[in-house]
């Protein structure tokens, strides 16, 4: 019988993360990037974020973020990191529908989850995130070298 002639994992391969480890790698961080949909279009906020039993909670004003977060559309919210010494990347995103978190009991709940926004203002809206979907991938960051080119480096326009 021949040998197995696949070589293993390559540098380029993605691997695709079990929905445990999304959870391990959303505890990780603290920041993300909530996309919404906001009249005709989509609109993308960062934005810092917990975990709670499942979900992602954020606290934010009045406004966009707040409307398009509590429309009728579903929202995606993404966060990543990468490993300095491993190079290696992450990227999760958790889509699903957004909610105002309400009731007493809920509201105090979730001052507790130490969410400080960084951004000056009174953000006394707390959303929760419930996931219809959550999926993660890790990859080997591709050194610059590898994808360097002579244009990286080329003054750009005043229109860019």
């Amino acid at each position: 019988m021949a040998a197995d002639p696949s070589p293993g994992p390559s540098p380029e391969s993605v691997e695709h993360l079990e929905s445990r480890q999304c959870w391990d790698l959303l505890r990780q961080v603290s920041v993300g990037r909530l996309a919404v949909w906001v009249d005709d279009h989509p609109d993308i906020f960062p934005l810092n974020y917990t975990v709670d039993h499942g979900t992602l909670v954020f606290r934010t004003g009045t406004g966009t973020k707040l409307g398009g977060a509590l429309g009728e559309a579903p929202v995606a919210l993404e966060a990543d990191g990468v490993d300095a010494v491993s190079g290696m990347a992450w990227s999760v995103v958790v889509k699903g529908k957004a909610a105002p978190v309400t009731g007493i009991e809920e509201v105090l709940d979730s001052a507790s989850l130490y969410l400080f926004p960084w951004q000056a203002g009174q953000k006394d809206h707390f959303i929760r995130i419930t996931p219809d979907s959550v999926t993660g991938r890790r990859f080997k960051v591709t050194p610059p070298l590898t994808w360097w080119t002579q244009l990286s480096g080329a003054v750009k326009s005043s229109a860019e």
